[in-house]
């Protein structure tokens, strides 16, 4: 699929237009509740579905079925990222108030190391051939790790990322509203809150490994693969605050998502054989009924768990507030916590 430049100028501005007012609309950087996050979620994911509409009308019904398959992967495969947000957040007990401004600031890198991936990537798989058993045996590998090695957890702090910014950029251990940098003494130093933007961003980069190599087990079409991931992508905040009470029950979700990576590997590696690409009705078909099964399997699982998280707390209009990683103190300056080997929950 041939996009002509104004056609990527056009997407872009929207994008860019779409987080102007999502950082406008939060620039108080209020809690975030329940109500709010499913109605910015809806919107969020009407704004897809609608793109993949515009495809159909533009293109035709082959490139919207990619597109909506692309997405539909991205989106399942961007629950997990809620799981490893809300361990970060838990772990640094970063206050509610500012995890809005940490999550959009993550979605952004989130879309500049996507547009690196799908232009390297694509380029690749067009160049040499070979790179498609490659990819392929990459992503049925990660689809395994997520099935039977999806409880080893590392803690945030560990990442050698975050422990080279810290060596290399002065930083204080504590949080001072929603700055990322401060002075004390006179001297510039990062915030905590940095310190979890960096941790954000270099787990997200791991994860737009998988999910890059994902979707272009689908399609190599760069516009069609940046388009899905960046709509995937731009719900993930209001996507995170409105799972984060329900985080607990989606207990077996992990195996659906190991079955769609894997999945993806066995399509790659099948498109440079004499089976070629599978159609994408049964790609859709395959990814729908897998991620329905997963969700179904683990509710039907957990019924008798409740869907809010111990520290939830209820506002005036009956609004819950969602406080997933946030200190009990209510201070705004809480430490993280420890190293006592893991996580607070």
């Amino acid at each position: 699929m041939s996009v002509s430049w104004w056609v990527w100028a056009a997407l872009m501005l929207a994008v860019a237009a779409m987080l102007a007012v999502d950082l406008f609309l939060h620039r108080d950087n209020h809690v975030i509740g329940f109500r709010e996050a499913a109605v910015w979620s809806g919107i969020w994911i009407a704004a897809g579905l609608l793109f993949g509409v515009i495809l159909w009308a533009w293109q035709g019904g082959d490139v919207a079925g990619t597109y909506y398959a692309g997405y539909l992967i991205e989106k399942a495969l961007s629950i997990d990222n809620v799981f490893v947000f809300a361990l970060i957040f838990t772990y640094f007990a970063v206050p509610a108030s500012v995890q809005h401004k940490v999550l959009f600031w993550g979605v952004i890198g989130a879309l500049i190391f996507r547009l690196v991936f799908i232009f390297v990537g694509a380029e690749l798989l067009e160049t040499f051939f070979w790179t498609a058993y490659v990819f392929g045996a990459f992503l049925i590998y990660t689809g395994y790790k997520m099935a039977f090695r999806h409880d080893e957890q590392t803690e945030p702090d560990r990442n050698p990322v975050v422990r080279l910014v810290r060596k290399v950029i002065p930083t204080d251990a504590n949080y001072h509203g929603d700055r990322f940098f401060t002075r004390i003494d006179g001297k510039r130093v990062a915030t905590l809150l940095f310190v979890v933007l960096i941790a954000v961003e270099a787990t997200d980069l791991i994860f737009a490994i998988d999910s890059v190599a994902a979707i272009l087990a689908i399609t190599t079409s760069t516009f069609i693969v940046w388009t899905a991931n960046a709509f995937a992508i731009l719900g993930l905040r209001s996507l995170y605050f409105c799972l984060a009470g329900l985080l607990r029950r989606f207990v077996h979700l992990h195996y659906g998502l190991a079955v769609l990576l894997a999945f993806a590997g066995v399509k790659l590696i099948l498109s440079e054989t004499p089976v070629g690409k599978l159609p994408i009705p049964v790609t859709l078909g395959v990814i729908v009924v897998t991620i329905a099964v997963s969700i179904v399997w683990s509710l039907r699982d957990t019924r008798g768990l409740g869907t809010e998280p111990d520290d939830g707390t209820t506002t005036a209009d009956g609004d819950t507030v969602l406080h997933v990683g946030t200190a009990g103190s209510g201070t705004d300056n809480p430490t993280p916590s420890s190293g006592t080997g893991s996580p607070r929950s």
